[in-house]
């Protein structure tokens, strides 16, 4: 064999052999704890589906997933350190639309990229928001509350502790063309707090967060955010149905590892967490007592997806008049 066809012969048996023993590498991952970097305080939404998604991923890998919460600065914190974080698979955001699609409209200047920082790995799960007010509150309807804040502008607040709690309450003064004050949190769970203690006077938030004090008979539900009213909370009306037809306003959350993360690590993060969320430990512990939908994507259909979606809301914050702070 003439020497300069052996050297390609070697090197491509060599390159043959090393992709051959990644996919195997890919199988022993993980060998140490994970950890999921959470942008929110526990007892959010998203600090629930990761704490269930890492049951389910130690439940496979018989290795611990450690929850890393973060909050503040709208998920800038816990974005920087993810991508900053070594791209060996072992560092993952478990995240939402705020960190993703919205923040890069409502921010002249962010400390990480949405799209160059990180490899998306899979979507987990999207669903509707709950529209409360305090017991004390006047309005028992969603129209009641319109009536209410036409008739004083400016006058009632909404609180928001996530991009998805902002953006809702944002577009419900667009198209019910009402003037409200909003007062910002670092986690829709603060807010809440707020809105118990009579501090201000509605949020559009989570129903993880929301739902519970409804149904603890501490504060009032006037409407979902979703186009179809939930599951579990069926005499709920959509806000679109109780007065401002065509509203909508949802969330998603997904999971991404570091840019340059192998795709094989990758992969293997994606496999495990869509077995998370398909579980039927996830279903009970998170899913289904939230209402939230199992969303699963592969890494190319959400990066595809947050695409999309950043244009989407790009488009609400611009309508709604929004100036990028």
């Amino acid at each position: 064999m003439h020497p300069r066809f052996r050297i390609t012969a070697l090197a491509a048996a060599a390159a043959l052999g090393f992709a051959a023993a990644l996919p195997a590498a890919a199988q022993s991952f993980p060998d140490k704890p994970i950890t999921f970097v959470v942008p929110f305080a526990a007892g959010t939404a998203t600090d629930q589906i990761a704490r269930a998604l890492a049951n389910g991923v130690t439940a496979e890998t018989k290795q611990p997933v450690v929850i890393d919460n973060r909050a503040g600065a709208s998920g800038f914190i816990a974005s920087q350190q993810v991508a900053k974080a070594a791209p060996d698979g072992y560092t993952v955001l478990i995240t939402t639309n705020t960190t993703h699609a919205a923040n890069e409209h409502l921010y002249k200047k962010l400390p990480y990229d949405p799209v160059k920082d990180f490899s998306p790995v899979t979507a987990l799960g999207k669903g509707g928001q709950i529209m409360v007010v305090n017991p004390a509150f006047p309005a028992k309807t969603v129209g009641e509350f319109i009536a209410a804040a036409k008739k004083e502008p400016g006058k009632y607040s909404f609180g928001s502790g996530s991009s998805s709690s902002r953006m809702a309450g944002e577009l419900l003064q667009q198209m019910a063309d009402i003037k409200l004050l909003h007062v910002p949190y670092k986690s829709n769970t603060l807010g809440v707090t707020d809105l118990l203690g009579g501090q201000i006077d509605t949020m559009i938030t989570d129903t993880a967060t929301g739902l519970p004090q409804v149904k603890a008979g501490k504060l009032r539900a006037l409407g979902m955010s979703s186009a179809k009213r939930s599951p579990l909370a069926p005499d709920v009306p959509t806000i679109a149905e109780a007065g401002v037809p065509g509203y909508e306003m949802g969330y998603w959350f997904a999971a991404y590892a570091p840019a340059k993360t192998p795709p094989t690590l990758v992969q293997r993060l994606h496999d495990l967490l869509a077995k998370a969320a398909k579980s039927d430990a996830a279903r009970t512990a998170f899913y289904e007592p939230t209402g939230t939908e199992v969303f699963t994507t592969s890494p190319e259909e959400l990066a595809k997806f947050q695409a999309a979606e950043s244009q989407k809301w790009g488009r609400i914050v611009k309508a709604a008049g929004i100036q990028a702070e």
